[in-house]
């Protein structure tokens, strides 16, 4: 090649210096060009990039709860690492390091707990033995735990929650204020404690000035002043009960009612279905809700404490898993709706409850 290039330019023997000089510019142009080229095929072939602004680091809980076959990025966002959150009386929870998300994730789902208080709610009613959800309940107990973060701090940050306050009253039934043996052997609430009671209505009253004395609600108004979530065993509580003694009563709703449901049942089932390896059989069965003593012993938090159908015994277990499921890094968010506009067939005219739809024995 080199020889073939000399005898090509023998004939321009006096013109060499200025031919090599015009070579070597055009070969550096050629260079030059070339490597523009490449470094563009380059970047054409890196990741593009994408308009899309990044996702939130915290999703909301049950949408992930209630599909466990969701990618474990997604899945792990919702909790936080068990070391995180410490707790002196127990063993931490094993880690599951394949699922976990990196630190500043996990602190990024610690803070966005959205709200500041829970009112654990397990109420008691009238029953007869064989009637279902449909019968005209009447609530005989208004039990309710206060549970709020001991401490929330400008950045977000919130410490571990606890049990602040509770709130009891039986209440004196209407439609029928004689209690049935069944309701009594089921709930341990005596004919003396009911008929010594307030009336719903004063109930609701009561524990309005409960509520404002706890700084959630104005005194005068009525008006929210922190966020708080309610936590029931299961739709029933307010769902049913609220609405059909609300009805009996011929009262409105209250206002402090009418706000967020978190279901605690089904927020245990989901978690105990999404750590279940596929493997292993479910820890909970996954045709039947698991009831409070079952969410205690899945969550490793001992046995049931104090007599079960009893109103505040129920609540005061029930907040015990609240608790344990917010050491554990759940965002705890409203999972059920509520229905005030729900009726039934035995539901008259301004409380009035028709004794035909209710052809029940009294015993």
């Amino acid at each position: 090649m080199v020889l073939l290039l000399c005898l090509a330019l023998a004939p321009f023997s006096d013109h060499l210096p200025s031919l090599f000089l015009a070579l070597s510019i055009t070969s550096l142009v050629f260079l030059w060009c070339s490597s523009s080229n490449n470094s563009g095929t380059r970047t054409n072939h890196s990741t593009p990039h994408s308009d899309k602004a990044p996702s939130d680091a915290v999703h909301d809980m049950f949408s992930v709860l209630k599909n466990p076959t969701t990618t474990s990025t997604t899945v792990a966002t919702n909790y936080i690492t068990p070391s995180a959150v410490p707790r002196p009386d127990a063993a931490p929870i094993p880690p599951r390091n394949d699922e976990l998300p990196q630190s500043s994730q996990c602190q990024t789902a610690w803070l966005c707990q959205p709200y500041d208080a829970f009112l654990v709610l397990d109420v008691e009613a009238t029953c007869l033995q064989g009637t279902g959800f449909h019968w005209p309940n009447e609530i005989i107990e208004w039990p309710v735990c206060l549970l709020k973060w001991t401490g929330r701090w400008d950045n977000g940050m919130v410490g571990p929650l606890q049990k602040v306050a509770e709130f009891r009253s039986f209440v004196k039934p209407t439609w029928r204020p004689e209690l049935s043996s069944f309701c009594t052997s089921l709930t341990g609430i005596t004919q003396e404690q009911v008929d010594n009671a307030p009336h719903f209505p004063e109930v609701v009253t009561q524990f309005s000035a409960f509520l404002a004395h706890h700084g959630l609600i104005h005194p005068v108004t009525g008006e929210r002043l922190l966020r708080f979530c309610w936590c029931t065993d299961g739709p029933f509580d307010v769902r049913d009960f609220v609405v059909k003694q609300c009805f009996i009563s011929n009262i409105p709703m209250p206002s402090w009612i009418m706000g967020d449901v978190m279901d605690v049942r089904k927020v245990v089932s989901a978690y105990s279905e999404y750590n279940r390896p596929h493997s292993s059989k479910p820890a909970l069965p996954r045709r039947m809700s698991p009831n409070i003593e079952s969410q205690l012993r899945f969550l490793g938090l001992g046995p049931f404490e104090g007599r079960q159908h009893c109103g505040l015994d129920d609540s005061r277990n029930i907040a015990r898993v609240v608790v344990e499921l917010a050491r554990r890094g759940l965002r705890l968010v409203p999972n059920t709706p509520i229905q005030p506009g729900r009726r039934w067939p035995w539901m008259g005219k301004s409380g009035q409850v028709l004794e035909q739809y209710c052809l029940t024995p009294r015993r």
